[in-house]
């Protein structure tokens, strides 16, 4: 089969329109339509039906896609390991994790990865779905569970709990709560609990909700919330990893937390030898250890 109309194949599924195939090949609309043809004709079927909107893969041009998918993200790999030198990081890091994590902890770090590599190419890709591994949806994850698909190097890079946090501005108008049950005269600032998040601040802001609290601002991410804490809306259930850089939080209601929430750094086991890989691993390792450091400094001025 020859492998340049398969490759002119997948750029027209993928686009699902001969002249966005053709301007991503550098390619006349013209001679990609010939190379599909000529692909059809060898095979004896049809792959596109063709309607005015564009073209939609027939049954067996998606069997073929999913073939020509699986060769081009091989291919990607195969890239991947021959770029990466043997002394030298450069090259793309698709690296995902969730909004709050990626957001709040890890973006405002990676100057200082930059400042070891300066030609790394990071795609950071922030969601809380779960992305695929192995099928290269992403080459590195962190995620706050240990993931369950096979094939992936995994480690354990710390555990948080969600407390409650409020700035000292805000409990001198609004009064410190002493008890849980002290938070029905509060402005809880949370994320629904229907929203895709951790379950274990699903599960302790569906606790603190029993108590007939009266207002609440509700967020769909983490981020949103500590803007809402930070300027003095309310109380906050946050992850513990930002008391370190964000000193104005101050937390309440110390009996108050959740279970712990394991963090998990991932790859595909075919990447172990990448060096760009290593390098991520390496800085996110570091800035743990000196988010410990920080963390223990801060309990000890506290217990003081």
């Amino acid at each position: 089969m020859d492998w340049d109309k398969l490759r002119i194949f997948h750029a027209v599924a993928d686009a699902g329109s001969l002249t966005h195939a053709g301007d991503a090949l550098r390619l006349s609309q013209s001679a990609v339509s010939r190379q599909i043809r000529a692909l059809e004709e060898a095979l004896g079927t049809t792959l596109f039906h063709r309607h005015a909107r564009g073209l939609i893969l027939t049954e067996q041009g998606e069997l073929l896609f999913d073939a020509t998918s699986t060769m081009a993200k091989k291919l990607d790999t195969a890239a991947a390991r021959i770029r990466d030198s043997e002394e030298e990081v450069f090259g793309e890091l698709k690296v995902t994790t969730t909004v709050g994590f990626g957001t709040l902890w890890l973006t405002p770090r990676l100057s200082k990865l930059y400042e070891r590599y300066p030609d790394l190419k990071i795609d950071l890709i922030l969601e809380e779905r779960v992305l695929d591994l192995p099928m290269r949806e992403a080459d590195v994850a962190i995620r706050m569970k240990e993931p369950n698909q096979a094939d992936l190097v995994r480690k354990r890079l710390l555990n948080i709990r969600m407390r409650l946090y409020a700035t000292q501005a805000y409990l001198q108008r609004a009064g410190r709560p002493e008890r849980i049950e002290d938070m029905r005269h509060h402005r809880l600032i949370c994320q629904s609990p229907l929203v895709p998040q951790v379950s274990a601040g699903a599960h302790l802001t569906r606790s603190i909700l029993t108590q007939d609290v009266h207002s609440t601002l509700n967020v769909n991410n983490y981020f949103g919330v500590l803007q809402g804490v930070l300027n003095h809306i309310g109380i906050g259930v946050l992850p513990d990893y930002l008391a370190v850089d964000f000193p104005d939080l101050e937390r309440v209601l110390p009996d108050v937390e959740s279970v712990e929430v394991p963090v998990f750094l991932a790859y595909p086991e075919e990447l172990r030898q990448s060096r760009r890989v290593t390098a991520f691993r390496e800085f996110v390792q570091d800035e743990i250890l000196a988010y410990r450091r920080l963390q223990a400094v801060d309990v000890g001025s506290e217990q003081g």
